[in-house]
């Protein structure tokens, strides 16, 4: 699917919001996940990139020994703001830079992470050709996707009930961007063209998504996400409209809560 204008967008109180509901909602799981892979490399030195609010980087710094240097970077500065604000166990470096522009010499890292970013970049393979660049020969590069939306249940449910509210211009970023690359094909003919030449394993890790409301769900995704923009864009009224539609549509499905649905996620991995 095409990228949007407003898909890369997370500012105002986006990253707050983000923070706050959205990562313990579904992306804690898998940052515990991935540094947990990330430790089994046993790196000295690990980059990185679209860190978001830092969910992983404090999963990293937690599994990483203290002597393991992390540079953790962002395209988007109100991200990486709120990350540092919130800080980690252990120092780490934080860094604004562009993935598909690595501000970082030829071989300066053995481990390259990247969750759930790689559907942001314009130019993939481009991202993927500085991810190879950066890495030390034989270094690794570790990254996730997001699942097919019908496997991620309160996305799923977000999407189908502001494509009903909406219907001339449906709301689409979560299907669009966050859930529109679950196919590993062009992924790993992204990585062979940013010239990795060894196989692009995967594996699809399911988990689970918990939140204590619905509401909380319904907020997270309408308010903490780029889904907020294109609801602003319908007027004043409809984001506050829309985050009740998804709320009444989440409490019919799982009740008003503790809530609890599936979500998936493609884990990929690939040696330099």
């Amino acid at each position: 699917m095409a990228a949007h204008g407003t898909d890369q967008v997370f500012s105002g109180s986006i990253p707050e919001l983000y923070d706050t509901l959205l990562v313990p909602l579904i992306f804690e799981p898998y940052a515990v996940d991935m540094a947990a892979r990330a430790a089994a490399c046993q790196p000295k030195r690990v980059l990185e990139v679209a860190a978001g609010t830092g969910a992983v980087t404090r999963a990293l710094a937690r599994a990483l020994p203290a002597t393991t240097e992390v540079v953790a970077t962002d395209l988007n500065p109100p991200m990486l703001d709120r990350a540092a604000a919130v800080g980690t166990d252990r120092p780490v470096t934080w860094q604004q830079a562009d993935a598909q522009q690595l501000p970082f010499a030829d071989g300066s890292f053995d481990l390259v992470i990247c969750q759930f970013g790689a559907m942001f970049f314009p130019d993939r393979p481009r991202a993927f050709a500085e991810a190879r660049r950066v890495l030390t020969p034989g270094g690794k590069l570790l990254l996730s996707v997001w699942g097919r939306i019908e496997d991620n249940d309160f996305a799923n449910v977000v999407t189908k009930a502001l494509a009903k509210r909406f219907p001339e211009n449906p709301p689409m970023f979560l299907a669009r961007t966050p859930h529109g690359h679950y196919d590993p094909a062009p992924i790993q003919a992204d990585a062979r063209a940013g010239g990795f030449t060894a196989d692009v394993m995967y594996d699809v890790v399911p988990a689970r998504s918990r939140a204590d409301t619905a509401r909380g769900v319904a907020i997270a995704y309408c308010q903490g996400t780029p889904v907020r923009a294109e609801l602003e864009a319908f007027g004043p009224d409809a984001l506050t409209d829309a985050t009740e539609v998804c709320t009444d549509a989440l409490t019919a499905q799982f009740g008003a809560g503790p809530v609890e649905g599936k979500i998936q996620a493609l884990m990929f991995s690939v040696t330099a």
